[in-house]
């Protein structure tokens, strides 16, 4: 069982930075890939971002791709999403996901989180 808290959405300018959190707890963090999907208002959850159980592989959706960064510390059993040069299109609500298989679907994943919601003005 993986538990996992989203933090760190808020409200920011189009052209801004915002980093978002996600904590586990239970204690296969580590043998669990991670993923950041987002879903906006009146669509579907999308995939945003992968990294593996080590950290060492990464994959993103093409949007995203050179702005934003997923990273885990395991011994503090968190994941982040970096976001840079953010844009009114990424406003949503992001969630992060848990899951024995790496992957872009919402399938691969076997936990999740309650979102944390990212609006970007222009």
């Amino acid at each position: 069982q993986v538990n996992l808290v989203e933090s760190g959405g808020r409200l920011v300018q189009a052209g801004d930075s915002l980093r978002l959190s996600c904590a586990a707890s239970g204690r296969t963090f580590s043998s669990h890939h991670m993923g950041w999907f987002r879903q906006a208002p009146g669509k579907e959850r999308e995939f945003v971002a992968a990294v593996n159980w080590s950290g060492d592989y990464t994959y993103y959706t093409s949007s995203v791709k050179g702005r934003f960064t997923i990273s885990r510390d395991n011994a503090k059993n968190t994941v982040y999403l970096q976001m840079n040069s953010l844009k009114p299109e990424d406003t949503a609500v992001y969630y992060c996901a848990a899951g024995l298989r790496i992957g872009v679907g919402k399938d691969d994943y076997d936990y999740w989180g309650q979102g944390t919601q990212v609006t970007v003005s222009s």
